[in-house]
């Protein structure tokens, strides 16, 4: 494990880490910000946070801002990256943006060529938070997981496919049905195959009608988003929750669009909600 860089802020430390991935076969970074309360010696509640398409690490990092909430409720903050990178891994080379780098979509592949270094999800749910767990004062009993967009889609589907690792699960501007959408379905389809019988298992509605559940919810959607009812589909979430009994709480939130300015407004309400159930 390399620290990157390691600077003060808010009273705490913000960490840029680099370590070897026996899951993808490369070099992974991710951000973990440590609050003020970490120099205490005692364990902290850690959030999660998987971002969206054509994103890294950095970019919550730098336009997130997490860190004073953070701070002040004493939450630990982690942000892995979206893919694996590096000479080597495979890549649409037709130059769209929406599948291969950057674009993992939090799923283990089983399609040539990405089937070697496109395991996201074994990295995300496996090697991270065993990593994190032994080099830093995170408190693994409690874990809260949010994320945006494709990130969004990857926190909810970690959530329901993990039952009690999360004390609380928040999203913005998630893709809900990616089986039923065209990023979804151009994913799932390039790295899991063309049978969609085999895309349920990372489909937040397919995993809620076959029986996955979560006690609560929070999801923030802003209603000038391009997305909204082409890739989101919040509406398909909604209707899903109540014929299970999920508590959601979808804030559709006036004039707000897909990118950081949308989510940098709303973080620090999430995070004050999943301290609330973490600390």
């Amino acid at each position: 494990m390399e620290i990157v860089s390691d600077v003060r802020s808010h009273g705490g430390r913000q960490l840029v880490v680099k370590h070897a991935s026996a899951a993808t076969g490369t070099d992974m970074t991710f951000s973990i910000f440590l609050p003020p309360q970490a120099e205490g010696g005692g364990k902290l509640p850690v959030i999660w946070y998987l971002s969206g398409l054509t994103c890294t690490h950095a970019n919550v990092t730098e336009k997130g801002e997490y860190r004073a909430a953070c701070a002040e409720h004493g939450l630990i903050f982690v942000a892995p990256d979206t893919s694996p990178r590096g000479e080597g891994v495979p890549d649409d080379h037709s130059g769209s943006y929406d599948f291969g780098l950057g674009a993992g979509f939090y799923v283990d592949a089983t399609q040539e060529p990405f089937a070697k270094n496109y395991r996201m999800w074994t990295y995300v749910t496996e090697e991270l938070p065993a990593l994190v767990a032994a080099e830093f004062p995170a408190d693994m009993g409690r874990q809260g997981i949010t994320g945006h967009s494709m990130g969004g889609h990857g926190a909810l589907t970690v959530a329901l496919s993990h039952p009690g690792r999360f004390s609380s699960v928040s999203t913005f501007a998630p893709i809900v049905a990616p089986s039923q959408v065209p990023w979804g379905e151009k994913a799932l389809g390039g790295y899991l195959g063309d049978e969609p019988e085999q895309w349920r298992q990372h489909d937040s509605v397919a995993l809620i009608e076959d029986g996955a559940r979560l006690d609560e919810l929070l999801v923030d959607v802003g209603t000038a988003d391009p997305f909204l009812n082409t890739e989101l589909k919040p509406e398909l979430l909604r209707r899903a929750c109540e014929d299970a009994g999920i508590d959601l709480q979808l804030n559709l939130r006036e004039g707000y669009d897909h990118s950081y300015y949308f989510i940098s407004t709303f973080m620090s309400a999430h995070l004050a909600w999943h301290a609330e159930r973490l600390c």
